[in-house]
């Protein structure tokens, strides 16, 4: 087990810093994949690649809206094929292709590469700082509950990464979500919806924005719960190195066959 006195290691488990606490540990290189699929960017941000991520999330946003893509395919879902046709912008339409592909293949190659690395760094077990504090923020490792996370982030998508201190992720989806519930009218649609008027409420409500939703409120539930899970195992994985470190004998050897014994 690496000592706690060494301040040099090839790898590190986690970095806590003010902005969050960014860990790498092992994924399931088709669930990144399918991520990535669902809304490019995602897979990324699931793997804390964060500069990738959110280029791709953009990306997504821009080539869809101008190339009219959820538009067709809410024109193809409801069998008018010629209306999904005739909306499709092509000068875009071909720029989405080649990086929607690659959004996909690099993601899957990074988890793969990830998985691999988080194996050597969880044998080396390199000591890093579980706490940090600035003028700006103050960040520490804890546990949290998975369940809470979920059901802020069902209430509000990016509230669940706040309260497991992803700043980042967090403050992405807050500010995407305001964006597309504003150009989608979607709180407007929700109004007509409750005082009855079915009809206003689906002329109101903006095809092309609202299609983004259901994929972003539903990652923001996802990455809230999986990332909450992995952070309560690096606390659980720092505690137990740092307590075996400072106060377990370096002579202490507790044989099996004794167990066995007394049991």
């Amino acid at each position: 087990m690496q000592s706690y006195k060494s301040d040099k290691a090839r790898r590190y488990q986690a970095l806590v810093s003010q902005f969050g606490t960014t860990q790498i540990h092992l994924r399931n290189p088709l669930i990144i994949a399918w991520w990535s699929a669902a809304f490019p960017g995602f897979g990324h941000l699931l793997l804390s690649k964060y500069l990738r991520g959110l280029t791709l999330f953009i990306w997504e946003i821009v080539i869809n809206v101008n190339a009219h893509i959820n538009l067709a395919i809410i024109y193809s879902f409801t069998g008018q094929f010629e209306l999904a046709k005739e909306v499709l912008e092509p000068r875009w339409m071909l720029l989405y292709i080649p990086i929607y592909f690659y959004g996909i293949w690099d993601s899957y190659r990074t988890a793969v590469d990830l998985n691999k690395v988080s194996l050597l760094a969880e044998r080396e077990n390199a000591p890093f700082p579980n706490f940090s504090i600035t003028a700006l923020e103050i960040n520490y490792l804890d546990k949290r509950t998975p369940w809470i996370a979920v059901i802020w982030s069902f209430f509000m998508p990016g509230a669940g990464q706040l309260y497991i201190h992803r700043i980042i992720t967090a403050f992405f989806i807050l500010v995407w979500v305001i964006i597309i519930t504003y150009f989608s009218h979607f709180l407007e649609g929700v109004h007509f919806l409750v005082l009855g008027d079915f009809d206003q409420a689906k002329s109101v409500l903006k095809g092309q924005w609202f299609l983004f939703m259901p994929s972003i409120y539903i990652f923001a539930i996802y990455d809230a719960y999986v990332n909450t899970v992995e952070n309560n195992k690096l606390f659980e994985n720092e505690q137990r190195s740092f307590l075996a470190n400072r106060y377990q004998n370096s002579s202490f050897d507790l044989s099996l066959n004794l167990v066995k014994k007394e049991e």
